[in-house]
């Protein structure tokens, strides 16, 4: 027992020291093409893919890796567009935001950020926390911790008694005055402010909350929530920060006053209209649906005591009308970048927003190609994400099925690589093959 747990660490740690890794490849979904290829081969060496050659490629040498995927649909990792890797929603998310340290959150972050990771999202972009998603980031990057690669807005940015104003639902005398540096603005100026106030801690987008929301502590849900003039000043001030921005949006003004003003993606987008989606579309917007959240909110605002009285009613309001809207916008062209808002949701359940969305009528590898080339291309690195390709990084995951014929497979990630190094597989192949000398 003692020498096949040995292997097993093995396996783990050989990887680091083989030159290159070759996956055997039963199936590939190339997403630039939307087309699923038979036997192939990716060649990995250090954090990237040096190419795919046609056929398996057993190669002789025994200082190279060789993961045999022969009976698996491998595919580039996942990215999610919208997550809250701090924290994930409970009965006492209220009371944790006076007595959570940030050390505390820190530690509940990096256990949303592996779980993230081994159910196949290399990739997510975080739109909100207290700043230690940052931290997180950092940590990430180090290899101090293991998680996917995180771009985070850090705070968001919201308007006195907004969305996400952190001091909603205090008692009074602990509401203070809070301003640009804590992420709550009601001017041009504060706009700006709060921009580089972003910059300077280390954010790499905006996420601002353009109308009201569902979980905040106010009474509204959907009212709009910045100036247009607020909005254009923000947008300008992040595209000079090399930024983009992204809305939390419910009501359809506010949505319209963020797509006039210059954010690149509304979240959620509940009660869009028509013309909303003609100007989405007209200035190259895209929706992130969240559908996911949606049903979560509305399944759990039947739970007595699980929200807070003032939250239920948006909840039962709005969470139903997601999925609808988003099968209305992207049967009008609206462009559709995959994401969740996982944390409203326990982290880990992301998967599930591909079955909704195939069931709201996008087919499934439009879906797929949502949460790789276009979040890719979204983020600006459209020739290093979303494909699996020569020269590209080396995130790359497994299911067991054809997706387009069974979407519910993306529920089950069997096999997880990022920068090239393999975080989960299920190992007894690869144990009976080239590890057999150790447990003999």
């Amino acid at each position: 027992m003692k020498k096949l747990i040995a292997a097993v660490v093995a396996l783990f740690f050989i990887q680091f020291l083989n030159a290159q890794t070759h996956l055997l490849c039963g199936k590939l979904v190339d997403t630039k093409s939307g087309k699923i290829e038979s036997k192939k081969t990716v060649i990995v060496e250090g954090n990237k893919i040096v190419k795919v050659i046609d056929g398996y490629l057993i190669p002789k040498n025994t200082n190279i890796t060789v993961v045999d995927l022969k009976d698996k649909v491998v595919m580039p990792g996942l990215i999610d567009f919208h997550v809250h890797i701090e924290h994930e929603y409970d009965k006492k998310t209220q009371l944790k935001r006076f007595i959570l340290d940030e050390a505390d959150i820190a530690f509940n972050a990096a256990k949303f950020a592996s779980i993230t990771l081994q159910n196949g999202f290399t990739a997510v972009r975080d739109l909100g926390g207290t700043g230690v998603n940052i931290s997180l980031r950092k940590a990430i990057d180090a290899g101090t911790i293991e998680g996917p690669r995180v771009f985070t807005a850090g705070k968001s940015i919201a308007t006195t008694g907004g969305h996400a104003d952190p001091t909603n639902g205090s008692a009074r005398h602990l509401i203070g005055n809070p301003g640009p540096k804590e992420g709550v603005v009601n001017s041009v100026e504060d706009a700006k402010k709060a921009v580089r106030q972003r910059y300077k801690n280390g954010a790499d987008c905006i996420k601002i909350t353009a109308t009201g929301g569902v979980l905040s502590v106010a009474k509204s849900g959907d009212n709009p929530q910045f100036t247009i003039e607020e909005v254009k000043a923000i947008c300008e001030t992040a595209r000079d920060y090399g930024m983009h921005v992204a809305a939390h949006a419910h009501g359809d003004v506010g949505m319209q006053r963020a797509v006039l003003g210059g954010v690149k993606t509304i979240e959620h987008g509940t009660y869009m209209s028509d013309e909303t989606m003609e100007i989405m579309i007209k200035n190259d917007a895209y929706l992130v649906p969240t559908i996911t959240a949606g049903k979560e909110v509305a399944e759990k605002a039947k739970v007595k005591g699980f929200y807070p009285d003032i939250v239920v009613p948006k909840a039962l309001a709005v969470g139903p009308q997601i999925q609808g809207t988003f099968a209305r916008a992207y049967k009008k062209g609206v462009g559709i970048a995959f994401g969740t808002d996982a944390g409203v949701f326990p982290h880990g359940n992301n998967g599930k927003e591909f079955k909704y969305m195939v069931e709201a009528g996008m087919p499934a590898m439009e879906t797929i190609q949502s949460a790789t080339i276009t979040n890719a291309k979204l983020l600006k690195m459209e020739n290093e994400l979303g494909q699996i390709k020569g020269g590209f990084l080396a995130d790359i995951i497994a299911v067991n099925d054809d997706p387009t014929k069974k979407i519910e497979t993306m529920e089950n990630v069997v096999f997880v690589m990022k920068n090239g190094v393999i975080y989960k597989y299920l190992m007894l192949k690869y144990l009976q093959i080239h590890l057999f000398k150790l447990i003999n």
